[in-house]
């Protein structure tokens, strides 16, 4: 299922709405994105924000905090009411079997609440439905899951594509690749290159150092959402969310993030037979492995369409991000 992009539409500036009254709703309100969405909507969109999960906390002051288990339809309908649009960000850990009982339950229920709210949708997506090799992954690349992972995020998405097209609410979909970020940002780079500097040590590379990555700052990732979420012509179609046109190998991604925190230009490159039988021991490792592929490969994401449609939109370079890293855990 694909979606067409109005070009005559024109280029819309970025944070330069002010607030206003109609509430915007986060579910799954705990998680990094989550938190740098409801900062930016915070600043640049809205004065009435409410935050949904479990165990939700404020990440604004004047935030409106709902808990709700998005298992439970009428929980998640009453968290959602009156909610001029809903931002689906939940997460859940990395257990295949927790991902195919609850994740597709949970959207379910947040899209048939957004229905009879009458709410706009906006789903933040990631990339493990697609093929992974060397491709360059647009917006419409066909799906191609690898693994019990993929398959669950390819149903999620279709889920929210057949919304699309039933047409009763307004849907879109932010689709973002591999993270790297500040604060509590969970990704491999951020797992096995930022934190190792971080403590001082030498930086790991899964499989391979001299293929090509796309890489998301996390705050880039949520200041693209909440511009989705307010431009209404955005609606209808699936957005790759904007990346560093630099594709750094992990090579030079590893050497400039040496650089940036001071210390010698050395890491261990893992191999697949070392990760296959750290698998045997370790359920975290297991639960990763079938993302291995996209380590051996150029992973290219595209999103060119967002920048022509959002040109004031400031993309964060890797060297921003990774100073601005430094800064956090050094406090200079």
């Amino acid at each position: 299922m694909t979606e067409t992009m109005d070009s005559s539409c024109p280029p819309i500036r970025v944070g330069a709405k002010k607030p206003r009254n109609p509430m915007q709703t986060i579910v799954g309100a705990n998680g990094q994105i989550a938190v740098e969405l409801a900062t930016e909507l915070r600043r640049n969109y809205t004065g009435d924000l409410r935050l949904v999960s479990r165990h939700p906390r404020k990440v604004n002051d004047a935030d409106v905090v709902a808990s709700a288990d998005l298992l439970d339809a009428g929980q998640t309908a009453r968290a959602v009411e009156g909610s001029e649009i809903v931002y689906f960000t939940a997460g859940l850990p990395p257990d295949t079997e927790l991902w195919e009982k609850q994740f597709p339950t949970m959207l379910r229920n947040a899209l048939d609440a957004c229905r009879a709210t009458g709410a706009k949708f906006a789903y933040f997506d990631n990339t493990y439905m697609y093929p992974q090799d060397s491709r360059l992954l647009t917006e419409e690349t066909p799906f191609a899951p690898v693994g019990r992972k993929g398959k669950v995020r390819a149903a999620m998405a279709e889920m929210v594509l057949e919304e699309m097209a039933r047409g009763e609410i307004p849907v879109v979909i932010g689709r973002a690749p591999e993270f790297y970020g500040p604060g509590k940002t969970q990704s491999f780079t951020n797992t096995l290159v930022i934190d190792k500097l971080k403590a001082g040590e030498r930086p790991r590379v899964p499989l391979r150092d001299d293929t090509r990555r796309t890489l998301i700052w996390t705050p880039d990732a949520s200041r693209a959402l909440a511009a989705l979420g307010n431009t209404p012509d955005a609606f209808g179609q699936t957005w790759h969310l904007p990346c560093c046109d630099d594709r750094l190998t992990y090579r030079e991604f590893v050497a400039m993030a040496c650089d940036v925190f001071g210390q010698p230009v050395s890491y261990t490159v893992i191999g697949k037979w070392t990760l296959t039988a750290a698998g045997i021991f370790s359920r975290q490792v297991r639960e990763i492995r079938e993302l291995l592929p996209r380590y051996e490969h150029d992973n290219l994401f595209d999103s060119t369409k967002f920048k022509r449609r959002f040109p004031q939109f400031d993309v964060t370079t890797y060297r921003e991000g990774l100073e601005t890293i430094r800064r956090e855990c050094t406090g200079k």
